[in-house]
């Protein structure tokens, strides 16, 4: 039945043969006036080869819509937009884009091939007979031929200097044995190396040998509402450089505990921002911007299976660490050498303390309350002491103590606000530096 279907139907197309040659030509004057009509579409396939240039491509020195970043004719196409939202978003993204790149990890990797092997070169003669030997059976076990360079994984960043200062997120450049190459927003490669690495923040300082680079604004993020624009910019899933996403904020001063893809480690972060703008795998180090094109978060983090959860570590507490790195070649982070417990009326309860705000300095079975011979204990702060102040700021949870402090550099003379035994007094205190 099959066979008879076909024969049928080659029958009917030689009956036909005049209309389908008319029917093809007609096809081609078609394709010929679209192609025009578009722009020149096929002839610029051509041009290529006669492929159609690749989402992945490496990037050249244009913009969007293919206009050189920044130029009077990517303003007037924004200019363009009905949308005056888009046209925000869109020149907040043409602000910051050139400023972002992307970060590959490199590794000596073994080469694992199949190598002849005896697994029974133990037992004697006699027995071998047993397992194939004698009769030309050949066994074979994996075994390491050398190793090779091989792109291991991928993040983010932004330029913070002209002279190629790049900041992104620590775990991105963890490995010290791994070798890290950042590919600029112009398509440009460069080796990095590891500046600094900050001890407590998921953030880390590269420098790459270059100058006259385009750079970032750092805004103020102490001052970020709920529901403002958020625009997240990155490396997404390895792949797709400088991938844009947009949402707001969603969020302020969360605590959460980070894990790596591969489960190996967690920390935990404070006083985080929460945005729905997407941020994918990859996106890591990239930052997180207001509609005015200024960075206002590190993107570190998302919930795995939530729907648009992410999370970004407020610019603030990064800048005395990005000052620190310029400087002097590494991040100096100010030490004042307590544990404490932050209060809320419930905690407070539990303690049994009189102050429902402020850090209440607590030990616990594996460590001091007040770290021997710590900035703190020469300034004679002891457990049960409830700072509520830091040169009069308030502390409180949404206003940790760790990040009040992190705002200073080590050797700065800050006054606590301590309330001892129900009494109020200031403390001076003169900062160490971490180690």
């Amino acid at each position: 039945m099959l066979f008879h279907k076909l024969s049928h139907l080659q029958e009917h197309v030689k009956g036909h043969k005049k209309e389908w040659a008319w029917l093809g030509a007609g096809i081609i004057v078609a394709a010929v006036v679209l192609s025009f009509w578009q722009g020149g579409f096929l002839s610029e396939m051509f041009q290529n080869n006669g492929r159609v240039p690749s989402i992945i491509a490496p990037y050249n020195n244009a913009g969007l819509n293919g206009n050189p970043t920044g130029s009077a004719s990517t303003t007037a196409a924004i200019d363009q937009l009905a949308d005056p939202h888009e046209r925000i978003i869109v020149a907040a993204v043409q602000k910051a884009s050139p400023a972002v790149v992307s970060i590959v990890i490199s590794k000596n990797v073994p080469i694992i091939e199949q190598c002849p092997s005896d697994p029974f070169s133990s037992l004697p003669p006699e027995f071998q007979q047993f397992f194939g030997f004698g009769d030309g059976t050949q066994f074979y076990a994996p075994c390491q031929k050398g190793t090779k360079m091989q792109d291991i994984g991928g993040g983010s960043g932004f330029i913070v200097s002209s002279d190629g200062y790049i900041v992104t997120n620590k775990h991105v450049v963890s490995d010290t044995s791994a070798e890290y190459t950042v590919f600029t927003n112009d398509g440009k490669k460069y080796k990095a190396t590891v500046i600094a690495r900050h001890p407590t923040l998921d953030l880390a300082v590269l420098k790459i040998d270059a100058h006259n680079l385009p750079t970032v604004q750092l805004s103020d993020s102490n001052n970020l509402m709920l529901g403002q624009d958020a625009i997240a910019i990155g490396y997404a899933l390895g792949q797709f450089r400088n991938t844009v996403s947009v949402g707001i904020i969603s969020g302020l001063s969360r605590n959460i505990t980070a894990s790596s893809p591969e489960g190996t480690g967690s920390e935990s972060i404070n006083d985080v921002i929460q945005t729905d703008a997407p941020i994918n795998p990859g996106n890591s180090g990239g930052p997180l911007l207001n509609s005015d094109g200024q960075v206002i978060g590190i993107n570190v983090a998302m919930v795995s299976g939530a729907q648009n959860i992410g999370f970004s570590i407020p610019i603030n507490q990064a800048k005395s660490a990005i000052a620190s790195a310029e400087t002097t070649g590494k991040i100096s982070v100010a030490y004042l050498g307590v544990r404490y417990v932050m209060l809320d009326p419930t905690v407070a309860q539990q303690y049994n303390v009189s102050s429902t705000q402020g850090a209440l300095v607590k030990g616990d079975s594996q460590s001091f309350a007040v770290q021997p011979g710590s900035p703190a204990d020469k300034a004679g702060l002891r457990e049960g002491d409830v700072i509520t102040q830091v040169d009069g700021t308030t502390v409180d949870d949404s206003n940790p103590l760790a990040v009040v402090i992190g705002e200073y550099k080590p050797g700065d003379t800050i006054q606590l606000t301590v309330v001892r035994d129900g009494k109020t007094m200031t403390i001076p205190v003169t900062l160490g530096e971490k180690k």
